[in-house]
């Protein structure tokens, strides 16, 4: 047998050949767990020689269709001159190895078979470092997969997106433990979101995972909204009531209303998160800002106020409450700017009527003088002159005389 087994060491595929007679070959087998292993010793050209199977411990399973071995598992699927086909059933770790299919010819051959057991996850476990963490934090987060063949692989999603994680495998006793870390920047939108740890193995089908919620505290979120008047023009003698939502977690405990660089109105009748403001007038103009906190902050939002005449009946514009820590963009009205523009050409407009007076005065104190040509042909030029001569160097030059004009200069 050891000759017939030097002879065989060279053979490719677990396969024995002898000359041009009959050959015997088998197949690999990778089989899960707990599930059925089939072994099948195959010869091609029979000539009615025996077959027999061995275990790895060269123990005989089978005998042509006798079996040896006391282990109900093993239980024969076909017997024939071609082939000896067992099955092994509730495969545990201790059954991987190498089985030998032996053929007794003249020279004996033998090939092997090799099993693999796969062996999944025996445990999937996911730890948080912290239960509750604060928005902006970083937080660690575990998995382990337990005593796998061969190691898993772990793959980490939150929500729907993927994430990379860092994983270190610890072998015993050929089995295989594999743990994943994540660290992880938690923000106010992952709350309620699922961290999700995912395990690929070739001995699992489908999708093994488990998963943790993330539970995120952050600060509130401040929004004014105004619930009367309606149509959102806010006129001298009409009421204005304001509404300040806060939405945080933990729920915000604490909603106050302050008036900004002034003091809150006497006649203004705040209830929880509800300004009211009856019988308007502009003494009330100003910005009144809404604040809110809880045990990770505070915030706040600002609405600007501003009280039009009762004839008013342009829309002001709307006013940006979006919260803030630093303070709120606040709305300027258009309606004021056009009122500080016509301001502004009227003072204008008076500033050049009094300039135009002063110069006017300072150059002609009694009267506006008119010029125009005189021509020694006119007949204000005639009159008492009208055999003067011109003098040479004056000739061919034109004279101008002042005119006074009768009519009254006063602006």
């Amino acid at each position: 047998m050891s000759l017939f087994y030097d002879m065989c060491q060279e053979v490719v595929e677990s396969e024995c050949q002898i000359g041009d007679g009959q050959n015997l070959f088998t197949k690999d087998v990778t089989v899960i767990e707990g599930e059925v292993a089939t072994i099948s010793c195959q010869v091609n050209k029979s000539d009615d020689s025996v077959i027999q199977l061995l275990n790895p411990n060269r123990q005989t399973i089978y005998f042509r269709d006798f079996r040896p071995l006391k282990d109900s598992r093993f239980q024969l699927l076909n017997f024939s001159s071609s082939e000896l086909k067992v099955s092994l059933t509730n495969v545990s770790i201790s059954d991987e190895g190498r089985y030998f299919c032996q053929l007794y010819t003249d020279p004996p051959q033998e090939s092997y078979t090799t099993i693999t057991v796969l062996v999944p996850p025996r445990n999937l476990m996911i730890d948080i470092q912290k239960d509750t963490a604060v928005e902006g934090e970083e937080i660690e987060v575990n998995c382990t997969a337990m005593a796998s063949k061969p190691a898993t692989t772990i793959r980490w999603f939150k929500g729907n997106k993927e994430l990379k994680g860092k994983s270190e495998v610890e072998e015993w006793s050929d089995m295989y433990t594999v743990t994943s870390q994540l660290m992880l920047k938690v923000h106010k939108e992952d709350d309620g979101v699922p961290v999700i740890c995912q395990v690929e193995h070739p001995a699992v089908t489908g999708n093994l995972q488990t998963q943790r919620y993330l539970e995120v505290q952050y600060k509130p979120q401040v929004h004014i909204q105004m619930t009367y008047p309606l149509q959102g023009l806010t006129r001298e003698g009409d009421a204005l009531e304001l509404t300040c939502e806060a939405i945080g977690k933990p729920q915000p405990v604490m909603v106050t209303w302050v008036r900004v660089d002034d003091e809150m109105p006497q006649h203004a009748v705040l209830s929880g998160p509800n300004l009211f403001i009856n019988n308007l007038n502009k003494t009330d103009n100003g910005t009144y800002r809404c604040e809110a906190s809880n045990t990770v902050g505070k915030a706040h939002s600002d609405y600007m106020l501003y009280v039009y005449d009762t004839t008013a009946t342009t829309e002001p514009a709307v006013h940006d409450s979006r919260a803030g820590e630093e303070g709120s963009i606040r709305a300027v009205d258009h309606a004021v700017i056009g009122g500080v523009v016509a301001v502004v050409v009227f003072a204008m407009l008076c500033l050049l009527i009094i300039l135009g007076r002063y110069f006017a005065r300072h150059k002609a104190p009694t009267s506006l003088w008119l010029w125009r040509p005189l021509s020694h042909h006119s007949p204000a030029a005639a009159v008492g002159s009208e055999k003067q001569p011109v003098p040479a160097e004056e000739e061919g030059k034109e004279h101008y005389q002042v005119e006074k004009n009768s009519q009254d200069t006063s602006c």
